[in-house]
């Protein structure tokens, strides 16, 4: 025995056919039949097919409940014969299919092709049954119910399943799509093309989460309020499942159903190849038709580099269309839009948000979630805002039930779902921003000792980003640090990060001396498909694609292949790299650091003169390529630390130690001539600030280790670290 394949049926013929068989046991009855099947239309009024019934018995003057008796009647004296199929219901049971059930079906199946529906539905199954020749068609017709009104009717869209399509005019009409913000400037521009006499196309072409479906929406709630273009009363969108099944079927069907309105195709360009590999290339052929045919106007949706790569090259739908640019809503606007949203957020998560909240989920989204474009950016921020929310209660984070009717959604909890989201912390996010740009200087020194010029330049460079004025795909800052070891150039790094994004650790640091030959390209940014090593991604991209408010070192650039070097000036000029699997991971809220030891041998003194200035730059000019330099914020000279310098640093380092000890209940108190004698340890003054790591190390948290371990301090007790003839003494006390 044969099995009904499922994936010819719509999800609500397969619904009723589950509840025929509930209808066919209880009639006491074991093969089902075209009756069974009726009286589950009759008996569920959410079925298109009981819609299409009511609509008949209104229209033609009949009781429904008149017909369900007839039916009942007929379907208790039915005898089903020669059962050659079954199907599975919901509860798992195989119910055996007579051939009057089978040939209703199949016809089904047909009259839903012939509309070129990807799935029957039960108005298809429905219309097959007042065919004559079927068991039911004697109990429809006697009441008006013909094939010929059968096929009049399934032409109302708003009546017919829209299982392959749906109607977004119908959808406004019914209260089924909610309401949007009218970019009032883009929708006149809009319903302008749409009202051409010919070529009325329109390809939306703008970055992902701008507003693109939002403007077809605000298009199908205008026509369902009159308001529309002349002559568009519906506005088509295929379903993405039925693409899925069969494109060049599901296109055809929004083609037919668009007729005197508008087929929407939301990435237009999945249809194109061009340069790329289309995802629907069957259906390439009746989308470009549509373009040809002024029954009805496409208005598609693409991204730019969409546009250029695969519709561009396309002369048919250039000839034929108009591009609309949707561009980023302003600040204002994303305000707007979210105010729109704010009270189905209010419903949904059964909170009130503040019109504070809206402000600065607007601004943060922008400012921290610079992947996403507003409005979508922002409305991601408030509905994650909306969650911890209604997940923690009101007061932020202390438990309490969700359904409480006073928690507020605030600014703070807005910051706080902008932490999550970014992995900064609040109080970074939630920092008034003039004022710690104000000292960004005051605030690098706290770590950087001497090294003015660079802090200033450095300094100078991320403000001017901050404030707007830089191009916003490229990083906030590039820089090329070049000076001999030890000197700070990884600190102030480090010190940078830690100011920008609240934590020293938010670097991504790669020795450029692992990366000279020409394959170790793949190791940053992943192995093209087809090669060893694809699946793992990459270094970089993985990188920064997981945390993009980062520092990314690129240390001794200057041993990098001239591979890893385009791939470098890739990044500082566009903002953004591809992997090998083709996701991209963009630069834009990071800062590019290289560093070198180029020209260390001029740079021997701690005043730069302009003579060694010239010799160092003269060397980075030979060494690389113009474009590579000139797309660089700032070339940074570091000079040698001079011993006070060195003082100086040496007391940052020990202040680590201090606290380190603090930790365990034990003060420790370093004397001058202790700093003195361990500055005198410094075999190596030309690698400037390195080995005093080494010396602390060495010669006073070892021998600390020791006196902790043989004095046994109580907790409160003092350690005093003085020098004698011996080199550095302990005391406690």
């Amino acid at each position: 025995m044969g099995t009904l394949n499922p994936e010819l049926l719509s999800e609500e013929l397969s619904n009723a056919l589950s509840e025929a068989a509930v209808i066919m046991r209880g009639l006491r009855q074991r093969v089902l039949t075209p009756e069974h099947l009726l009286l589950a239309f009759l008996d569920t009024d959410s079925y298109v097919a009981h819609k299409l019934l009511a609509r008949f018995a209104e229209e033609r003057g009949f009781d429904l409940g008149d017909l369900t008796r007839d039916v009942e009647s007929q379907a208790r004296t039915r005898r089903a014969a020669n059962v050659d199929f079954d199907f599975v219901a919901q509860d798992g049971a195989r119910v055996p299919l007579g051939n009057e059930m089978l040939e209703v079906l199949d016809e089904g199946v047909t009259i839903a092709r012939a509309r070129d529906e990807i799935w029957t539905g039960t108005e298809d199954v429905l219309a097959a049954m007042c065919q004559s020749g079927m068991s039911t068609a004697g109990l429809l017709q006697k009441r008006s119910i013909t094939p010929t009104a059968m096929s009049s009717l399934l032409s109302d869209t708003v009546l017919a399943r829209q299982s392959t399509t749906r109607d977004l005019v119908a959808l406004a009409r019914e209260g089924g799509l909610r309401p949007v913000y009218y970019r009032q400037d883009l929708l006149r521009d809009l319903l302008n093309l749409l009202n051409l006499a010919r070529d009325r196309h329109v390809i939306l072409v703008g970055p992902p989460g701008v507003g693109k479906r939002s403007l077809a929406q605000s298009l199908a709630l205008l026509i369902a309020e009159g308001k529309g273009p002349q002559g568009v009363k519906s506005v088509i969108e295929i379903a993405e499942p039925a693409l899925l099944a069969d494109p060049e079927r599901a296109v055809r069907a929004g083609q037919r159903k668009a007729s005197g309105g508008v087929l929407f195709l939301p990435n237009l360009h999945r249809f194109f190849g061009g340069v790329l590999q289309a995802e629907f290339p069957k259906a390439q052929d009746e989308v470009q038709g549509a373009f040809l045919d002024d029954r009805a106007a496409v208005v598609g949706t693409t991204t730019d580099a969409d546009y250029q790569a695969r519709l561009a090259v396309n002369t048919t739908l250039v000839e034929h269309s108009h591009v609309l640019k949707v561009p980023e809503p302003s600040h204002e606007e994303t305000v707007e839009i979210l105010r729109v949203h704010k009270p189905h957020a209010e419903a949904d998560y059964e909170i009130t948000i503040s019109d504070e909240a809206l402000g600065v989920a607007a601004t943060l989204a922008k400012r921290y979630l610079s992947g996403v474009m507003l409005p979508a950016s922002a409305l991601q921020l408030l509905h994650r805002a909306c969650a911890l929310l209604r997940m923690a209660g009101q007061p932020h984070l202390a438990f309490r039930s969700p359904a409480v009717p006073d928690a507020q959604l605030d600014a703070e909890d807005v910051t706080l779902a902008a932490s999550l989201m970014t992995g900064l912390p609040v109080a970074k996010l939630g920092a008034d921003e003039r004022g710690r740009y104000a000292h960004m200087v005051e605030h690098l020194h706290q770590r950087i000792i001497g090294q003015d010029e660079a802090v200033l330049a450095v300094s100078r460079a991320v403000k001017t980003a901050r404030v707007g004025l830089k191009d916003p795909r490229r990083p906030i800052g590039s820089f090329f640090f070049l000076g001999p070891t030890g000197v700070g150039k990884t600190e102030l790094a480090k010190a940078l990060a830690e100011f920008l994004f609240g934590d020293e650790e938010a670097t991504v640091a790669l020795d450029m001396s692992e990366y000279q030959q020409e394959h170790t390209v793949n190791r940053l940014i992943g192995a093209p498909p087809g090669y060893v090593g694809y699946e793992s991604g990459g270094q970089l991209t993985d990188a920064v694609r997981d945390k993009p408010y980062t520092v990314v070192l690129f240390d001794e650039v200057e041993k990098a292949h001239p591979r890893v070097l385009d791939i470098l000036l890739q990044v500082m000029e566009e903002g953004r790299l591809t992997d090998g699997q083709g996701r991209t991971a963009s630069f834009s809220e990071a800062v590019i650091i290289m560093t070198s030891n180029l020209g260390s041998e001029y740079l021997t003194e701690p005043v730069l003169t302009e003579a060694v200035r010239e010799q160092v730059m003269r060397l980075v000019k030979t060494t690389f390529r113009p474009e590579f330099l000139n797309r660089l914020d700032e070339i940074i000279l570091f000079h040698p630390l001079s011993q006070e310098q060195l003082r100086l640093i040496l007391g940052l380092m020990l202040k680590k130690e201090i606290k380190l000890l603090a930790a365990r209940g034990v003060s420790l108190q370093v004397s001058e001539e202790a700093c003195t004698w361990m500055l005198a340890q410094n075999d190596h003054p030309e690698w400037g600030a390195r080995p005093l790591r080494r010396i602390i190390r060495r010669y006073l948290r070892e021998p600390l280790a020791d006196h902790l371990l043989e004095a046994d301090p109580v907790p409160g007790a003092e350690v005093m670290v003085d020098a004698g003839e011996q080199g550095l003494t302990f005391e406690a006390s």
